[in-house]
């Protein structure tokens, strides 16, 4: 004759822990599918990248895809669509302040390929351009070292327009030297 056993169940202290365990199993396991589904996402967006092929709906993509495209188009020689798909990303973030940079250097690689060709016209336009991207980064970052140099690079290429290098307009003489020939008052340092 079989014997009955009594059944017997956890502690409730047994029972916590295991209720525990297995919710901490789950959380485990919804974090590794939500890991695997963007590891797909990623790999897939890489090799959209490397097809130089951009997603379907290109507003929906993560803007690093969209930096990273238009870095690879301007890699490409495709330089106008890629300065609109950086012009796109400019903004206030660090991926915008980068855009920003990548754009003006299209930009002054641009002008001075016009400038070697003869086009100094388009060269002027597109390295004042260039001068005026740095210029917003460096209002963004003043410590941005590449931009400093590449602004001045610019700068050395196309001279800024400055008023102190124009000739002093015809002043009348006596009107300036009124307050110097004054009697009893004798200019200096305070």
């Amino acid at each position: 004759m079989a014997t009955l056993r009594a059944l017997t169940y956890p502690s409730p202290s047994r029972r916590g822990a295991l209720r525990w365990a297995g919710l901490g199993l789950a959380l485990t396991a919804a974090w590794a599918g939500i890991d695997a589904v963007k590891l797909i996402r990623t790999e897939q967006l890489n090799a959209q990248i490397a097809a130089g092929t951009p997603p379907p709906d290109d507003a929906a993509a993560p803007a690093e895809l969209r930096f990273a495209l238009a870095h690879a188009l301007a890699a490409s020689g495709a330089h106008d669509v890629a300065l609109n798909r950086y012009g796109a990303l400019h903004g206030d973030s660090p991926l915008g302040q980068a855009a920003r940079y990548n754009s003006a250097n299209l930009l002054l690689r641009q002008g001075m390929a016009h400038r070697a060709t003869g086009q100094d016209g388009q060269a002027l336009a597109l390295i004042e351009l260039a001068k005026e991207g740095y210029r917003e980064v460096l209002r963004g970052n003043p410590g941005d070292w590449p931009a400093r140099y590449n602004l001045e690079r610019a700068q050395r290429l196309v001279a800024d327009h400055d008023v102190a290098d124009e000739a002093p307009p015809d002043v009348n003489r006596s009107a300036e030297r009124a307050a110097t020939t004054m009697r009893g008052y004798a200019p200096g340092l305070p």
